[in-house]
């Protein structure tokens, strides 16, 4: 049974476990191959048997855990280049939606649920600081508002494109990458992936099409590429040589 991680969720919010196991499947607490219990995991992290199976669930649908019959998942193999890839592919699927939508002018309803997310997510960064409950609100917001703009221009090649990326590592835009124990330094990322929400909205009211296209393709990598400039470092991402030499933590 593996050892208490330093840095747990404080609060039984699928979204903050959901972000943490990303980060230790990312520094290879849980190696490529490895299987991933409830039970263990749930001790590990200090919290209820719930929030980690619908995490384990969620993380499944993104492709970092794979089903393992009945005894738990096993975490997928897969290399940073996968990654930056499927990132890349988000990044002009979704660029392509809003500049679609820019060309088209925003419709009231979808005006309102942009603006709506860049209001909740200022209220939510005012107070100067992170909590682990603020990692799964603005988890569910940011999915809102890229949501949003893919839905908005109602083309199933590009909603159809963008689902079938989303099942690649760290490739759907609420698969964001919080480390639990960098909160201070999580919470300047985030205040940057903000400031791209703001722009972005700002564009789309323009009707800036390129624009909005080129800024939709740069917020793609908010959780990877930008780390460094915050101060955090996640190292290589997703190959089994590169995660086996760290404790599993499996049962």
């Amino acid at each position: 049974m593996s050892q208490k991680q330093d840095s747990s969720p404080r609060a039984e919010d699928s979204g903050s476990v959901v972000a943490t196991l990303r980060k230790l499947i990312i520094e290879g607490h849980y190696a490529a191959g490895s299987r991933v219990a409830e039970i263990a995991v749930a001790e590990a992290l200090g919290v209820s048997r719930t929030p980690v199976r619908i995490a384990f669930r969620t993380l499944e649908q993104e492709g970092l855990l794979q089903p393992a019959g009945k005894r738990g998942f096993v975490v997928r193999e897969f290399s940073d280049h996968d990654v930056q890839c499927a990132l890349e592919v988000r990044g002009v699927l979704e660029g392509l939606a809003a500049r679609r939508l820019a060309e088209r002018g925003m419709p009231d309803a979808v005006r309102q649920t942009l603006q709506g997310c860049v209001d909740e997510g200022g209220r939510l960064l005012a107070k100067g600081h992170l909590t682990q409950e603020d990692v799964g609100a603005w988890s569910r917001l940011n999915n809102r508002f890229h949501r949003a703009i893919v839905e908005s221009i109602e083309s199933s090649v590009i909603a159809d494109a963008i689902a079938r990326n989303n099942h690649l590592p760290f490739a759907s835009a609420d698969s964001i990458i919080i480390d639990p124990a960098s909160l201070d330094r999580e919470y300047e990322k985030l205040r940057f992936a903000q400031l791209q929400h703001q722009l972005v909205f700002e564009a789309l009211e323009q009707r800036e099409s390129a624009r909005v296209e080129m800024l939709m393709r740069e917020h793609a990598y908010i959780g990877l590429r930008y780390g460094k400039l915050f101060g955090l470092q996640a190292g290589s991402i997703g190959s089994a040589s590169s995660r086996s030499t760290h404790p599993s933590g499996t049962a």
